[in-house]
């Protein structure tokens, strides 16, 4: 609404029937060139003359519909908990301020009053689903441009907006945070489902889908990066070392003695101090019982060749007194039933032996083959403290990223309440 006074269309009513006032067309009497500064279709001036209301006192009030078009700097830095302040600036374009001065409508009755807190009419005002209006502030400025020596007014008016996070809470946050999140249960997939690389990778491709989806949403700005941009960029951080860790972890888990050899201070440190560190059982009980069981069988595989070795040197000696008796009396059927007797025997012994050596063998072969196993085991618990060891890691660094980039958000903190259509100081309160 714009109001002044022009001594050139005032009347005495009682010369006119008592008329007070009257409805003329706007383009038929002076008016000022009051403009928006900042406009950004191009249009400056009021395109739909209405007409103007002339009281006969000489003030004129012109009432006319307008929709203004401001362009507003937006700062993306704390998107999607971002607090945005638009400015409008309205003054005259071609009168300085001798000629034309302006005065907001709720300091007509103290023009020494430059800020009003609450500049802009709200009582007609319809609530935006996506932005809050916290502060309508308006406030008289003087300003000497370039071009001319005059001092120019003009009225700026500040509008302090915040953005409503509901929506991109539930559909942006939320999300973002479940799929960082998921980077940690890779470190608790066992390696030999041969599933983790798998599922870092996946986890990569959703974060692009949401980089893809919050390029569409918020203005291309290469001045600052916003919070949500800080917090996949984050995330995808992760999930990179994520991968390379994985692969370290796969690494470590399938190596053999015949690759590998495990150095003392490895196996002091991951077999014996980080288990305990990190609430693990540890390896050592294992390791006990199979020494256990493998010493027993190797005294009890000792145990029966001594015992094989003793009985057959005891059947030796008492073949020879059977022989050195009967000696003197049966020497020609001796010797006859001892090639047919002992040739059997002997061969047998022999075959026995033989087993016995194989027997041997294979229980050598054994322990040397149980003996890779328990070192290609102690690598794969060497993986799994791994895995462990990054699960508290990429915990912390989660709790860590996620509570310290989005709590840097303004708005978080700002709990002031929205104006409304409904506020009763929505109007008219001045500021000295």
């Amino acid at each position: 609404m714009k109001e002044w006074v022009d001594p050139n269309l005032s009347w005495e009513s009682r010369d006119y029937g008592g008329i007070e006032s009257l409805y003329v067309p706007a383009k038929e009497i002076w008016l000022p060139d009051i403009v928006l500064y900042n406009n950004a279709d191009g249009n400056y001036e009021v395109t739909l003359m209405t007409k103007a209301i002339l009281h006969s006192n000489g003030s004129v009030v012109w009432e006319p519909p307008a929709i203004y078009k401001s362009s507003c700097i937006i700062d993306v830095e704390f998107f999607p908990f971002d607090i945005q302040l638009c400015i409008m600036k309205f003054g005259s374009w071609s009168y300085d301020g001798m000629q034309v001065d302006l005065v907001h409508l709720c300091a007509k009755d103290d023009e020494s009053t430059d800020v009003i807190q609450h500049g802009i009419d709200l009582r007609d005002f319809y609530p935006n689903v996506e932005w809050d209006i916290l502060d309508v502030t308006a406030k008289k400025n003087y300003k000497q441009y370039i071009c001319c020596p005059e001092t120019f007014p003009d009225l700026t008016f500040n509008i302090t907006i915040r953005r409503k996070t509901l929506f991109l809470t539930v559909n942006l946050i939320i999300p973002c945070v479940a799929i960082s999140f998921l980077t940690v249960l890779v470190f608790y997939l066992p390696s030999d489902s041969g599933e983790k690389i798998t599922l870092c990778i996946s986890i990569l491709l959703s974060l692009t889908v949401f980089f893809l989806l919050l390029a569409d949403i918020i203005p291309p700005t290469s001045i600052v990066v916003p919070l949500i941009g800080k917090y996949l960029l984050f995330t995808m951080i992760l999930v990179t070392l994520s991968i390379l860790v994985t692969v370290i972890v796969l690494n470590v888990h399938f190596r053999s003695p015949s690759t590998h050899c495990m150095s003392s201070w490895v196996r002091g440190l991951f077999l014996y101090i980080l288990p305990r560190m990190l609430l693990m059982k540890d390896s050592t009980i294992c390791r006990t019982k199979y020494n256990s069981a493998s010493s027993s069988y190797r005294s009890y595989s000792n145990r029966e060749e001594v015992n094989f070795l003793s009985k057959r040197r005891i059947h030796e000696e008492e073949t020879t007194v059977f022989g050195q008796r009967d000696q003197e009396n049966q020497l020609d059927v001796q010797q006859q039933e001892t090639e047919t007797s002992e040739s059997p025997q002997r061969h047998a012994d022999q075959r026995m032996y033989n087993a016995v050596e194989n027997i041997n063998f294979i229980a050598n072969h054994l322990r040397e083959e149980d003996h890779e196993r328990l070192i290609s085991e102690d690598w794969k618990f060497v993986a799994m403290v791994l895995d462990r060891l990054f699960l508290f890691i990429f915990t912390a660094a989660c709790f860590a990223g996620t509570i310290g980039i989005i709590l840097q958000a303004q708005s978080i903190y700002d709990n002031r309440d929205p104006l409304t259509p409904q506020d009763p100081d929505v109007t008219c309160r001045n500021s000295p």
